[in-house]
């Protein structure tokens, strides 16, 4: 609960800064942009606006994901964070939107400028100070995991970028008279339209679901394979509640002479291990390695030879030899003909040991 706070604090604190350095920006670009008469400078500052609001939705959202669980929602409020996320991208698409109306009418109707050297200053240093503050933002978002926090420092260095752009403008219109404002601008919205798809496809992403971090999932295995008596461990499944709660499961091989108490100590040393050194609530399922029977070694043998002719077949795991009877798993793509595979696999194993009914289960393969 400490680390929760913590992070809490950190988002809270960081949003904070990101809301004054942003109302900032506002006040002064606005000021120059209408003293100028400047549609890339005043689009600038509703950028900024925008990005301030968002700071506001990042505070609020943090606030209700971490609402404790309830009868209602027993996994938390976490995935709020998400709906934050997704929230920002849409306000940011609708500021490109309007933007690239208003520069669309500049071209049309450019009107005339008036910039200043002291505009000019005034860009230069709000150019610096985005630059700072994406440093900063996107450094903490990293550090506590947050997409919001992450999604607004990367926004600041795209800000940072079209601030370059305005003040390109600004000079050219001081040295050359030349009025390029509207094409600015639209450039300006295709860049915030481009920022905000992406904040958007990663936010839905998370609500979604998304495969599990490799890094994650391999930490969790090596985990497991220390405890004795553990053959290997496969199937994990994470599902993600919010970037402080992950719920998952995961299957166990163990010799199956293995007795229910000892299934159940194991367990119980697996969970509380995972969950002390990685935060993550785990199931465990059992497989039953029969490696002492030569017949199954050897049918397990054969399994993965007749597989190596099919390239969407990741591995074969959790064989088990009854008396009349074989189950296994195999690990098939998403896009491949599971059927078909199925089908083929056991038929060929028939073929080797007609004596046996062969039961094969699909599993998915849940990481990279």
């Amino acid at each position: 609960m400490e680390n929760v706070t913590n992070r809490e604090k950190v988002i809270v604190r960081t949003s904070v800064i990101g809301i004054i350095c942003n109302f900032i920006l506002v006040a002064f670009k606005a000021t120059v942009g209408i003293l100028a008469n400047s549609i890339s400078i005043i689009l600038d500052a509703v950028n900024n606006f925008s990005d301030a609001f968002s700071s506001v939705l990042t505070i609020i959202g943090t606030k209700l994901a971490n609402k404790k669980p309830d009868d209602k929602h027993p996994y938390g409020y976490g995935r709020i964070e998400y709906i934050t996320s997704v929230t920002i991208a849409l306000i940011i698409l609708v500021a490109a939107v309007t933007s690239g109306i208003e520069s669309v009418q500049k071209i049309i109707n450019p009107g005339e400028t008036d910039h200043s050297i002291a505009g000019a200053i005034v860009i230069g240093a709000a150019i610096l100070i985005k630059l700072c503050l994406g440093l900063f933002v996107k450094g903490q978002g990293k550090k506590v995991d947050s997409q919001s926090l992450v999604a607004s420092g990367t926004d600041a260095f795209m800000d940072a970028i079209l601030s370059a752009a305005t003040l390109v403008a600004v000079i050219i219109s001081l040295v050359w008279h030349i009025n390029i404002e509207g094409y600015l601008g639209v450039v300006i919205s295709i860049f915030i339209a481009k920022a905000g798809v992406e904040i958007l496809a990663e936010g839905l992403g998370s609500l979604i679901g998304t495969k599990a971090d490799i890094e994650i999932t391999d930490k969790i295995k090596a985990l497991i394979k220390t405890h004795a008596g553990v053959k290997g461990a496969y199937d994990v499944i994470l599902h993600s509640y919010g970037p402080n709660k992950i719920i998952g499961s995961v299957h166990v091989e163990v010799e199956d002479d293995m007795t229910a108490r000892e299934m159940h100590a194991l367990t119980h040393e697996i969970v509380q291990d995972v969950y002390d050194q990685m935060e993550i609530i785990l199931t465990v399922g059992f497989y039953a390695s029969n490696t002492s029977d030569p017949v199954s070694l050897e049918m397990q043998n054969k399994i993965n030879e007749i597989i190596k002719d099919y390239p969407d077949v990741f591995q074969m795991h959790g064989f088990f030899k009854g008396d009349d009877y074989a189950t296994f798993d195999l690990v098939i793509k998403f896009k491949a003909d599971i059927e078909k595979i199925k089908g083929e696999v056991a038929s060929k194993m028939h073929d080797l040991y007609p004596n046996y009914e062969f039961i094969i289960s699909v599993d998915s393969k849940y990481t990279d």
